[in-house]
């Protein structure tokens, strides 16, 4: 039989035994939550490891996407610029009869005017309140139906005298209309070339990012339309084929078109734009005004040569309209019709800037017919800034300098540097451009002397289209500062066997005091007349005038707009707009200066209001030309804005032979803004 143990040593023997048990559970619970843990952590690793895949695979699906997406805009482009003259054919063509008004009016609705007043019912007081006041309420409610019945007759005058109006403005616009049919159809100069030009301006055919730019000419003789369209650059066909996704290096890659085929759907795009100019012109003549059209297309850009802008013409046709009516444009080949049926020239490599002899100019008609457009010597008040630019180091390097123009950031206000290499007099040269038309500030002198110190030049140069005052010549005197002003630069660029000229050098006659404003014609009149803007869509806009000779506004001080209300003379103002009209202009169209021979209006979206839109929803656009007591005379129609365009030239009233002033359908829109569109007219944009 075993021994037990006992005492002290018995008691403390069973203590340790307790303890190590406790010990060891510890030690498994550890063990335990150790293995659950880092059981947990795997389980979470491979739920992160899953995630990321499944992150990874949808990223590169985003860009396998994304990449797709891209190569479609593409197709869709090269689809679009290969069907330009299938779908343009199928277009509705522009029709001057179109522009007609329905003489229909809003019927009368007199809302409620229109129902008569409840007469209180006697059986409800023989139970309620008596006799009393069912009299009392009975009196009131026919009191109440005879003003009813009287603001009803009042309400109808009204719109009767409205209605009369509206149809006899309706009617004046029609003949107005019917007066643009009559001169088209006599074969007026001026009038064959505003129509035909608005043609190709408001024609919708046209794909974004093509040019609008036309001058024409009309020989009544031949009853042939002569003129010079601005074609597409090389980079209106897509460079790229298509878009690819390399996850290898997490980058899309453009796949380049192969060049021969970029080669040939330009000069298809050239053939088909040429052809749909002529069909435009011929589809819109219902008269019968022409006989032939003899288009040539032209294709701008600067001259890697020299830097400089130039127009090349790379396509030219003179067309019978019996001889294009015979074709079916929806199935001929661009090229081989151009070249081939209608016996035209195109460039073999336009994408080369390779030209070709037009076949006849707008400038070799007759001296009777209106020529719109510049002639051959540039006008350096509407160069391109960077082109001006170009033609300044030109001049520089034309003097046995050497010159470049430098970079458009972080410049540090020069424009060309130049070097002089004569080790007495020579040095560095820095020279600042300004395409001015008002007089250059002396601070535009001080800061080039700023400029001249920080840079350590030796000497600077100031070149400008305007003048100097007295305030900068004093400036400069003993300092090595040169000014140039604009007759001295024509001079200087004549000397060394460039071109270049300032403003168009037209002399218009003086205006003939007629009769007042009528019709769709505006007369020279002692009054004043207002035109007021009407539109839909909720796009804020600001409504500006320019007064122009030519092409060009007179002046800074002569572009009306919010922050310039008024001309010098006050002959047109910004002022408050009648009822029903949007913004209004006052124009005294007598009062112009005798140089002005057109007033242009323009729309553009307020960035202020509307950041982000555009003229997309700008529509049912016109101007209702009033007297200046605010009576409508007459609607002019104007054109509809387009997506993507932010700034629109509305129309123009142009004076003409005798004084009278007409209007001329606008249609070029903008996708740069007011900014963008005031540059073109002259105004420089700072």
């Amino acid at each position: 039989m075993g021994r037990r143990s006992g005492g002290l040593i018995g008691i403390w023997a069973e203590q340790q035994r307790i303890a190590q048990r406790e010990r060891e559970g510890q030690q498994q619970a550890v063990l335990r939550q150790r293995r659950e843990a880092e059981g947990a952590q795997r389980a979470h690793e491979r739920d992160v490891a899953r995630m990321q895949k499944e992150q990874r695979a949808a990223y590169r699906r985003h860009r396998d996407e994304d990449a797709l997406r891209r190569t479609h805009e593409l197709d869709a482009r090269v689809a679009q610029l290969q069907g330009l003259l299938v779908s343009g054919c199928r277009a509705p063509a522009f029709d001057v009869a179109g522009l007609r008004r329905s003489e229909d009016v809003e019927p009368f609705a007199p809302g409620a005017l229109g129902v008569p007043v409840a007469m209180p019912d006697q059986r409800y007081y023989q139970e309620h309140g008596g006799r009393a006041r069912f009299e009392r309420d009975w009196y009131a409610a026919q009191a109440a139906e005879a003003r009813r019945l009287e603001q009803l007759a009042a309400y109808q005058r009204e719109y009767d005298s409205w209605a009369a109006a509206r149809v006899a403005e309706i009617r004046r616009h029609n003949d107005g209309v019917a007066g643009t049919a009559d001169a088209l159809r006599a074969g007026e100069p001026s009038t064959v070339v505003d129509f035909f030009s608005a043609v190709l301006f408001a024609s919708t055919s046209w794909p974004e990012g093509f040019p609008r730019e036309v001058a024409a000419a009309y020989d009544r003789a031949g009853r042939t339309f002569v003129l010079d369209w601005d074609l597409p650059g090389y980079e209106v066909v897509p460079a790229a084929k298509g878009v690819k996704y390399l996850p290898s290096t997490d980058q899309e890659k453009e796949v380049s078109r192969p060049v021969t085929q970029r080669r040939a759907l330009y000069r298809d795009v050239l053939a088909q734009s040429v052809l749909l100019a002529v069909r435009e012109l011929f589809s819109a003549d219902v008269g019968g005004v022409l006989e032939s059209v003899a288009l040539n297309g032209y294709v701008g850009g600067v001259d890697p040569a020299t830097g400089l802008a130039g127009r090349v013409c790379v396509a030219s046709v003179v067309v019978r309209r019996q001889d294009f009516d015979r074709l079916n444009l929806e199935l001929v080949g661009a090229v081989e019709c151009l070249t081939g049926a209608l016996a035209g020239r195109l460039s073999a490599k336009p994408d080369e800037r390779v030209a070709v002899a037009p076949l006849r100019l707008p400038d070799q008609v007759g001296s009777d017919v209106v020529v719109q457009g510049d002639g051959e010597e540039p006008d350096l008040l509407a160069m391109d800034p960077i082109a001006f630019e170009g033609l300044v180091a030109e001049l520089f390097r034309a003097r046995g300098l050497q010159a470049v123009t430098t970079r458009r950031s972080n410049d540090g206000g020069v424009d060309v540097e130049a070097l002089d290499s004569d080790p007495i007099s020579g040095g560095s040269i820095v020279v600042q451009v300004k395409r001015y038309r008002n007089t250059v500030p002396p601070t535009a002198v001080r800061d080039l002397y700023g400029t001249v110190q920080d840079a350590g030049a030796n000497k600077g140069v100031l070149v400008t289209t305007s003048k100097f005052g007295p305030g900068s010549y004093a400036f400069a005197n003993g300092k090595p500062l040169t000014l140039i002003s604009g007759t001295e630069l024509v001079d200087l660029l004549h000397q060394h066997g460039l071109r270049g000229r300032l403003g168009s050098g037209e002399v218009v006659p003086p205006p003939v005091p007629d009769a007042p404003v009528g019709s769709a014609t505006a007369e020279a009149d002692d009054d004043f007349n207002l035109l007021g803007m009407v539109w839909s869509g909720s796009v804020g806009l600001d409504v500006c005038a320019l007064v122009c000779a030519g092409n060009r506004v007179l002046g800074d001080e002569w572009f009306v707009f919010f922050n310039n209300p008024s001309t010098p003379d006050g002959s047109v103002a910004m002022v408050a707009a009648a009822p029903g009209d949007r913004a209004a202009v006052r124009v005294g169209f007598d009062a112009l200066p005798t140089r002005a021979d057109r007033l242009v209006l323009v729309a553009a979206v307020d960035p202020e209001v509307n950041p982000d839109a555009d003229l997309g929803g700008f529509a049912d656009a016109g101007i209702r030309l009033r007297d200046d007591s605010g009576v409508e005379l007459d609607r002019l129609e104007v054109s509809d804005g387009r997506p993507g365009e932010t700034a629109l030239v509305l129309g123009s009233f142009r004076r003409r032979t005798g004084g009278n002033w007409d209007f001329v359908l606008g249609g070029k829109g903008y996708r740069g803004g007011l900014e963008e569109l005031v540059g073109d007219f002259g105004i420089e944009v700072e």
